[in-house]
């Protein structure tokens, strides 16, 4: 990274510093040099997807669209220097200022209107370079709905008819595989790839671009489950879209209702499959978390699809929305669970409610972060530590006996109408093992029964509180 940092600079960078990822397998970094000049290092894993980035990335600036620039790229195609577009998504100053701010609107606006810029480009694309596939076809369509399937719906409804449920899946793909516009489809298009530079919205993460509809992104975009933009802002920003896409690429869609209806199912379903893997399997919190929301959505969804088109996904999407865990339930509101990281060193933390009890975990067995200098100055919130737990297993092994634990006591609260519980993460320090064990059981029972949970860095002096869903 240093190297290639100096071939497009012509020094070395004073520093090389990982930046948090998000839900692929790719490491950013920001390399800066002695005279302020900072770039963004990708480091992937598929030299294809890689060259799919560049390729893409180089078209689009060729076409006067914001994205970052590619600087350069490392001689075996594995690492690539970017334009520095700062810190700020969209979907940050989304959840800072909310969804009905005017600036927050302004900007949703502007993007709308960029995209058919991007869908329709005045250069040929080669879809040839694109990747993982030239084309969102049938084949695409249903990794994706087995993605659901196999990451998300069999983790909470084990038994349902494949058979139907196969039937019901290839009637879905076939039509969100519909594509008379010939449109390059984004893929990823969302508020979190969209960063704010100079006050201007600029896409960043475009790997997966293919031919397929232009709906995909516009479902992407508008129904991104945490982003919660309201139904009636929906409806305005679709019109936005129509209108944009009528002026750069004279195109109409009369029918963009229906098919749009369906692009979201799929889209909600897919993200499921995602939040589903990275969550209920890797147990990753961030994911854990958007969970519900994306639940949230596939009611909403659910309660407008037509019965007579796809009967038994209904039929099953329904049994979901219907499970207890996705559910507003009264009794959660009553149960405050109180999690705590902390150092053996400090004590023990006091039980406030006055009931005393609750579970205590000791991490202090578990492969230790801190013992390795890299490290130190780090906390389990910290993407590198979070890897250096998960990497061999011995954390997640830990913490899936901490959730049974847990799990039948929160469910005998709740049934009997107990109002608190104390679960505390110890270790050495209170900085790493204790840490990352108290932040992911925080998210597991948020995510699971939606209880109010308070979540207590006790040595790092954090609060976040979860509130009851």
């Amino acid at each position: 990274m240093e190297s290639l940092y100096k071939s497009v600079f012509g020094s070395e960078p004073c520093s090389v510093n990982r930046l948090a990822g998000a839900g692929s397998s790719r490491e950013y970094y920001r390399a800066e040099g002695a005279d302020g000049r900072s770039a963004i290092v990708t480091h992937g894993t598929d030299v294809n997807e890689n060259s799919a980035f560049v390729y893409l990335s180089r078209l689009f600036v060729a076409e006067e669209l914001p994205v970052p620039e590619v600087l350069g790229v490392s001689s075996d195609g594995m690492d690539y220097l970017q334009s520095d577009l700062g810190d700020v998504a969209l979907f940050d100053m989304i959840k800072a200022k909310g969804v009905s701010d005017p600036e927050v609107v302004e900007l949703m606006r502007r993007t709308v209107r960029l995209l058919p810029r991007f869908q329709f480009p005045h250069a040929a694309v080669d879809y040839d370079r694109c990747f993982p596939r030239r084309a969102m076809d049938s084949r695409a369509a249903m990794w994706d709905l087995n993605y659901f399937k196999y990451c998300f719906l069999k983790a909470v409804i084990p038994d349902f008819d494949e058979d139907r449920l196969e039937d019901d899946f290839c009637k879905l793909a076939e039509m969100v595989t519909y594509n008379p516009e010939k449109a390059l489809m984004l893929r990823d298009f969302q508020s979190r790839n969209v960063m704010i530079h100079g006050g201007e919205p600029y896409v960043i993460d475009f790997q997966g671009a293919r031919s397929g509809s232009c709906l995909y992104d516009v479902a992407s975009f508008l129904w991104q489950a945490r982003a919660g933009i309201p139904a009636g802002m929906r409806r305005e920003l679709v019109a936005e879209y129509v209108e944009s896409l009528r002026e750069v690429a004279g195109i109409e869609i009369p029918d963009v209702d229906d098919r749009l209806r369906h692009m979201v199912l799929f889209r909600t379903l897919q993200v499921l499959g995602a939040y589903g893997f990275r969550g209920y399997f890797e147990r990753k919190a961030h994911f854990l978390m958007s969970i519900m929301p994306a639940v949230d959505n596939l009611r909403e969804v659910v309660s407008e699809m037509d019965s007579d088109t796809l009967p038994y996904l209904k039929e099953v999407l329904d049994r979901v929305c219907r499970l207890p865990r996705f559910a507003p339930c009264d009794s959660r509101e009553g149960l405050t669970v109180k999690v705590y990281s902390f150092s053996y060193k400090k004590g023990i933390p006091d039980d406030m409610s006055g009931n005393g009890g609750g579970f205590v975990f000791d991490c202090r067995a578990v492969h230790n972060p801190g013992r390795y200098d890299c490290y130190k100055p780090l906390t389990g919130l910290d993407v590198p530590v979070r890897e250096f737990l998960e990497k061999d297993g011995e954390m997640l092994r830990f913490l899936e006996s901490c959730y049974r634990l847990v799990d039948a006591s929160v469910e005998r609260y709740l049934e009997r109408g107990f109002t608190s519980l104390t679960v505390s993460f110890g270790c050495t320090g209170g900085r790493h093992r204790s840490v990352y064990g108290a932040q992911a059981m925080a998210g597991h029972i948020w995510d699971r029964y939606g209880v109010r949970v308070e979540l207590v860095h006790r040595e790092r002096g954090i609060t976040e509180v979860f509130e009851p869903r």
